[in-house]
């Protein structure tokens, strides 16, 4: 190569890394969307959202949205890690081939999602974990897939899968680092009913939308501009917010790099929330699962309970049947709630039947064979009433 060939090669080469860098700053100064180095976003998948009657007054439809992912205060969630070789699938490459990806892992990477429970529990909140070791018997089963991305279905929405499907997976390695706590505990929050904060409509955001598309569709994430979307860029229903307040330390939020938030302008160099479980974390999961009282009163037959409780707040009650047969269980009123209940079985209460009369023209009701001798709890949630104090509940 000649000495002048050798010149331009150099001068286009100058050229091109300059055209490249300008294409990076085309959104503006503050940069092309600078993704947190190595740093893995949750994907929150698509859940079945149950129409609402269109004539529903707004104030009404707000209130259930907001609640009808939470679960009953008191309801023990039981978990499981998928055990078996044949756990798993195939998952088709870019080259054409195939590769078997287990859903299995090491009992270091599990110990951390342990701790993840306890975390949550340790707040002092009403709900119980407990881990099982029958697919059958869990409400999430745990799997860890790795390249499919860490994500949960929102709350009850895990309810109805199959027990050989995952309800929650974990995509890269959990031991790698101290701050992989918080992504499993970042998980549990989308089961216990909590959406990503970050598309809190009262954030008040406004993204550099090309930067995060761009940067998002880099590696580790590799995300399509539709998953961006849903995942981040996408504002949710306001009425599926409690309270009006932003929290950017909220263990549900993602950070964000230089470049990909314009507005408010304090996070245009970045947003990192604090490790852990935030102040408004703590208040809100015990504003939908707080301590239990020790003792519920008891439902007796024909004798009606009226709830004078707010939206979300919640009722027990104890039933002692005195003889074996079919009861119903009901609420009265203009009301919807949830209502779920339990037999005690040796100081554990499990599961045995539930109602969710949201946004319906009917009561919630539940028609189940009592047996004499055995102990149940019944609890009802309020998800909406017309006037305070106007629900009763009553078995008969």
């Amino acid at each position: 190569m000649s000495d002048y060939e050798e010149s331009l090669s150099s001068r286009l080469e100058i050229v091109e890394k300059r055209l490249n860098e300008l294409e990076g700053n085309v959104d503006g100064p503050e940069g092309d969307g600078e993704t947190p180095e190595e740093y893995f976003y949750c994907e929150q998948p698509d859940g079945d959202e149950p129409a609402l009657d269109p004539g529903l007054d707004e104030g009404r439809v707000s209130l259930i949205r907001v609640n009808r992912s939470k679960w009953v205060n008191g309801t023990t969630l039981k978990y499981y890690f998928f055990d078996r070789e044949s756990d798993g699938q195939s998952v088709f490459l870019s080259n054409g081939g195939s590769e078997w990806r287990p859903w299995t892992t090491t009992e270091a990477e599990m110990n951390v999602v342990r701790q993840a429970f306890d975390i949550w529990k340790q707040v002092g909140i009403g709900l119980e974990f407990k881990e099982v070791n029958s697919r059958h018997d869990a409400d999430i089963r745990i799997g860890f897939q790795r390249g499919d991305g860490a994500w949960s279905y929102l709350g009850r929405g895990i309810q109805g899968k199959s027990p050989n499907a995952r309800t929650m997976n974990f995509g890269w390695d959990l031991t790698r680092g101290p701050q992989e706590i918080d992504t499993a505990v970042h998980e549990i929050g989308h089961t216990l009913g909590f959406p990503h904060e970050h598309q809190n409509p009262h954030a008040g955001i406004i993204w550099n939308e090309e930067a995060v598309y761009r940067s998002l569709s880099r590696p580790p994430n590799r995300w399509s501009r539709e998953k961006t979307f849903h995942n981040i860029i996408r504002k949710i229903q306001p009425d599926t917010v409690q309270g009006s307040n932003w929290d950017p330390d909220s263990i549900m939020h993602y950070p964000f790099g230089r470049g990909m938030i314009k507005e408010p302008v304090r996070f245009q160099n970045g947003l990192s929330p604090n490790p852990g479980l935030s102040d408004r974390d703590k208040t809100q999961v015990k504003f939908f699962y707080p301590p239990l009282e020790p003792q519920h009163p008891e439902l007796k037959p024909f004798k009606p309970e009226f709830l004078s409780i707010n939206p979300g707040e919640q009722k027990n009650f104890v039933i002692k049947p005195e003889s074996t047969r079919n009861f119903n269980i009901g609420t009265f009123g203009e009301s919807d709630s949830v209502m779920v209940l339990f037999e005690n079985e040796g100081g554990d209460l499990e599961y045995r039947a539930g109602d969710d009369d949201s946004g319906m023209d009917y009561n919630a009701k539940i028609k189940f064979r009592l047996v004499k001798g055995r102990e149940y709890v019944v609890r009802v949630r309020l998800y909406y009433s017309s006037s305070a104090g106007e629900t009763a509940l009553m078995l008969w």
